[in-house]
């Protein structure tokens, strides 16, 4: 019987994955719970169980003391020396006790302890199987969808593929084979959950070293990657040696490559560019298949911030550099890590002559009689950078600020002298409303 034991005990183990050991202990565990629940057995005993013969042993902790008030506790000395010539007093010692019989109720108990250890062990088991595996691509099947979300079977653990983390228009059956990326691995009350995404940047990276021999052997290394899941995504990646194009090896002989990525995501479109350590370089690339006039990268004032970059495009090139809904450029933002701002010839032209007028105008406001410095910004302040915007407003529109009111007739006039022998600065400044008008239609769009 006790041979028996040994042997179920190990195909147990063997089973469930579980070492031996961890079910020695939870037997002898549950035999001292049930020993204790059922027959009160103290504090002080201990259960053994040989791990060859199966033989169960029963051990009493006991105290050296020379007058005995509890015998399951204490022990006098000369007994103590019988068992151990070197005992002193206030000593413990153990001492074999006679073998116990269990009934029903502590078989019945042993069983429950066992069951629950082994739960416990076998989750453990799984959560240290995958919280190695973050950041992997695992094959799983469709094991049953609860609300959108879609439990896998992944070898002895379930795992949860959840609404947000699918493709956009993916859809899933019970029996269907899918690879997806390890999230997250936490450990929770009903044991290790294991999240995964098909959305994550890092899957499109894992499956381009999956695909992608160079890659796999170092030669060709991914730098970066930004997606929008089912619709498009931008990996950035370099070569280690010269003699190799890593957009080449990404893309393979008639895109036999990428295309078999692009399947596994839906058909996502995925643009591949040569990363590089020049950032203004790298966010010219990252806004392809825009040409790009010029680049400047404005460095945050704070750490903390993101470094921006001012990007400069021929007016027939602009909306390619947005994209759709602005995807282009947020997805080249996501690569590069910067704020991007994207501006058309056009545009920087005319803010560049919206600057020329300003400066020319101050310079005129500064040359009127009773015009002084503090003067200059409050009207400026208030909208009227220039005589022909004065002359516009009105004298009503001086009088309302403050600093002007006193001498608001006199500035008047003589913003009126100044564009009667400017004829051409009236002409200059309606073109500059036609062309701020203008320039706000795009905007707003």
């Amino acid at each position: 019987m006790n041979r028996e034991l040994i042997n179920v005990i190990e195909q147990i183990g063997r089973e469930k994955g579980i070492n031996s050991e961890i079910l020695f202990e939870a037997l002898e565990s549950a035999l001292l719970s049930a020993s204790k629940k059922t027959q009160g057995a103290p504090d002080n005993i201990r259960m053994h169980l040989d791990r060859k013969t199966g033989v169960l042993r029963v051990y009493g902790r006991k105290k050296v003391v020379t007058e005995v008030m509890d015998p399951k506790l204490e022990i006098t000395l000369g007994e103590a020396k019988a068992l151990n010539p070197d005992a002193e007093l206030d000593d413990e010692l153990e001492q074999e006790l006679p073998p116990q019989e269990f009934g029903r109720i502590a078989a019945q108990t042993a069983k429950q302890v066992i069951l629950q250890r082994v739960r416990d062990a076998e989750r453990e088991g799984i959560y240290s199987e995958f919280a190695g595996k973050e950041g992997h691509i695992l094959r799983g099947v469709v094991h049953r969808i609860e609300k959108r979300n879609v439990i896998l079977e992944i070898g002895k653990a379930e795992a949860i593929l959840p609404e947000r983390e699918q493709i956009p228009g993916e859809r899933y059956n019970p029996g269907d084979r899918v690879r997806a990326y390890v999230l997250e691995v936490r450990r929770t009350a009903k044991g290790p959950q294991i999240t995964l995404s098909r959305t994550h940047p890092g899957y499109l990276a894992r499956l381009f070293e999956t695909e992608i021999p160079e890659i796999q052997e170092g030669i060709v290394l991914v730098k970066a990657t930004a997606r929008e899941g089912g619709e498009r995504a931008k990996v950035a990646v370099a070569s280690t040696k010269r003699d190799v194009d890593p957009i080449g090896a990404c893309v393979g002989l008639r895109g036999t490559r990428i295309q078999v990525i692009s399947r596994e995501l839906r058909g996502e479109k995925i643009d591949i560019i040569e990363w590089s350590h020049d950032p203004a370089t790298f966010v010219a690339r990252a806004l392809s298949p825009a040409k790009v006039s010029s680049v400047t990268i404005e460095e945050p004032a704070d750490a903390e911030m993101q470094p921006a970059a001012l990007v400069v495009v021929a007016d027939n090139q602009l909306s390619l550099a947005i994209g759709k809904k602005g995807q282009n450029a947020r997805l080249a933002a996501k690569l590069t890590g910067m704020r991007i701002d994207i501006k058309s010839e056009s545009e920087i032209e005319s803010e560049r002559a919206e600057r020329e007028r300003e400066s020319e105008g101050r310079a005129a406001l500064a040359r009127l009689p009773a015009v002084s410095p503090d003067i200059v910004e409050a009207l400026v302040g208030a909208g009227l950078t220039s005589p022909a915007q004065i002359v516009s407003a009105g004298p009503e529109r001086l009088r309302a600020v403050p600093e002007v009111s006193e001498h608001a007739e006199q500035i008047y006039s003589a913003a009126e002298e100044w564009m009667a022998s400017h004829p051409t600065a009236a002409v200059g400044a309606a073109g500059a409303d036609t062309t701020v008008a203008a320039g706000e239609t795009p905007d707003s769009a």
